[in-house]
């Protein structure tokens, strides 16, 4: 599934317009009729509800749902703010459709002064001050408003976004001046700043109405930007094959866990085996071998020469794939190794967690890594390879995309929606996982499996987003057995062969 950005939502509404071919002010009726429908569908007529509209589309869609409200007998306050006397063509229909209804109870149009209704705790309100359209931050009045709707404690039901959100870049937006919604009910599909997890405290919940928009337009039109689904996943899955050995399945390099970080070995080791890989080899220090060979029997071991960190280059050419970083510390010898093992290695591979701070530290680095190289940071990694502080995850996503498009490198940024930045610039966002997988540990699990599928002879890119989407359903199905309090890494790897089930 596509994510289209806010000026190419506008081209396909122009193109359903011509090409349905519809009117506009049918195609805001219908997309009234959905809104209407899924607000009556939560509450009933004792719900008083109050209208903003705005003096654009977004208003107009407001004024029709709260005509069709109003159908219904439900009590409708309505307040149309056009400060400047402009409104546009179907907003101003649908003002005139409100005032000759029946059923109006109460409307305004507010031109300069207005005097703000009691909202209480019961009453929902219905925003539709300003939509995907907007380019800049609110300030004035409407500020003041939207501060005032914040504060009152209503229910709020935001109209295909909360007013003051802006369909991508939120950077330097004035987060007070945000409408924070209960429900926003997104049209036909949700927009890019939906994804970002900076942007929930402004969303609520999120339902997304078909309004029948052009799916040709849709099919033909490219977006860089995708959702992972689980029929894109299908095609990827390798069968194995009937005559398979452990020889012909993929042979895996796991560099990890210094001492007292056992665990992290243990855990992507585990998730590489799960993974479907023929053998995995755990390189770690002498201190961790008896807990590798008694937690993981199924592994081959081989010992560094340093008895607590990694400390050498391996030589991976009986490998076919090769994991490096959970757990292996920070030390200069360390540090040294790992360069020295990535300029070396000819093999696919991919850094994770103190690889990664590793390279945060020594950023020059960074242009050694291989072609083709997977990193999966967390945000904070992520801002350590970037060297900067407190990006907003729209600056986290536009930089980890220009990052990998510059190091021809697949950047795996973790997170709820977690977003694979490719080579040639498209990301992909995944939409399995839960909060439950924010343990100790998760990210060494997926580190395992996206090496334990390279190792079988995925490409990088077929790995990642194999490996993203296998990790989030794994934990999902654990978290139907556990619950989200409860989850750990484990448990992942525990429901990792349901996972694979579910796509066989």
């Amino acid at each position: 599934m596509k994510i289209f950005t806010s000026k190419q939502i506008h081209e396909l509404d122009a193109y359903t317009i011509e090409h349905e071919p519809i009117s506009s002010i049918d195609l805001m009726e219908r997309a009234a009729k959905a809104l209407t429908m899924a607000i009556t569908r939560r509450w009933g007529r004792e719900t008083p509800v109050t209208v903003f509209a705005g003096p654009g589309n977004n208003g107009g869609d407001a004024l029709a749902v709260a005509r069709m409200l109003a159908e219904r007998q439900y009590s409708v306050t309505t307040y149309l703010f056009n400060i400047k006397d402009s409104l546009s063509e179907d907003c101003h229909t649908n003002k005139t459709r409100l005032q000759d209804s029946k059923h109006l109870k109460q409307f305004q149009e507010v031109k300069d002064e207005f005097d703000p209704p009691a909202l209480t705790e019961e009453t929902l309100v219905i925003d539709g001050l300003f939509g995907s359209g907007l380019n800049k931050p609110l300030g004035g009045g409407f500020a003041s408003l939207v501060n005032y709707i914040n504060n009152s404690g209503s229910t709020v039901v935001s109209i295909d976004l909360p007013s003051g959100l802006m369909a991508e870049d939120n950077t330097y937006n004035i987060h007070s001046n945000i409408i924070r919604a209960s429900l926003t009910l997104t049209l036909q599909m949700k927009k890019l700043c939906m994804y970002f997890a900076d942007c929930q405290q402004f969303l609520g919940e999120t339902e997304v109405l078909d309004i029948g928009l052009s799916e040709e337009w849709t099919e033909k039109t490219y977006s860089p930007f995708t959702v992972l689904k689980r029929g894109n996943l299908l095609p990827l899955i390798r069968k194995r094959h009937d005559f398979a050995h452990k020889g012909t399945m993929g042979h895996a390099l796991v560099i990890a866990g210094s001492y007292g970080m056992a665990g992290a070995a243990v855990l992507a080791v585990k998730a590489c085996l799960r993974s479907g890989v023929g053998k995995v080899t755990a390189h770690i220090p002498d201190r961790n071998y008896d807990i590798m060979q008694i937690s993981v029997p199924e592994a081959i071991v081989h010992i560094d020469k340093d008895e607590y960190c990694f400390s050498e280059p391996v030589d991976t050419a009986s490998y076919n794939a090769m994991a490096i970083g959970p757990g292996i510390g920070q030390r200069d010898t360390t540090a040294v190794a790992l360069i020295s093992q990535v300029r070396r290695t000819t093999i696919p591979a991919v850094l994770d967690a103190d690889a990664l701070n590793i390279l945060g530290s020594r950023k020059a680095w960074l242009q050694q890594l291989p072609q083709g190289v997977v990193l999966t940071p967390h945000p904070k990694e992520f801002d350590r390879l970037d060297g900067s502080d407190n990006n907003s995850d729209y600056e986290r996503f536009a930089k980890a995309r220009e990052m990998a498009q510059r190091l021809q490198a697949y950047i795996l940024l973790k997170g709820h929606y977690s977003m694979l930045c490719q080579p040639d610039g498209s990301v992909i966002f995944n939409t399995t996982g839960n909060s439950g997988m924010a343990t100790a540990g998760s990210g060494d699990v997926l580190t395992g499996i996206i090496v334990g599928l390279m190792a079988r002879g995925y490409t990088q890119a077929e790995a990642a987003v194999t490996g993203m989407y296998l990790h989030g359903l794994a934990g999902d199905i654990a978290a139907k057995d556990k619950g989200y309090e409860s989850l750990v890494a484990t448990d992942i790897i525990e429901a990792l062969p349901k996972a694979f089930l579910s796509l066989a």
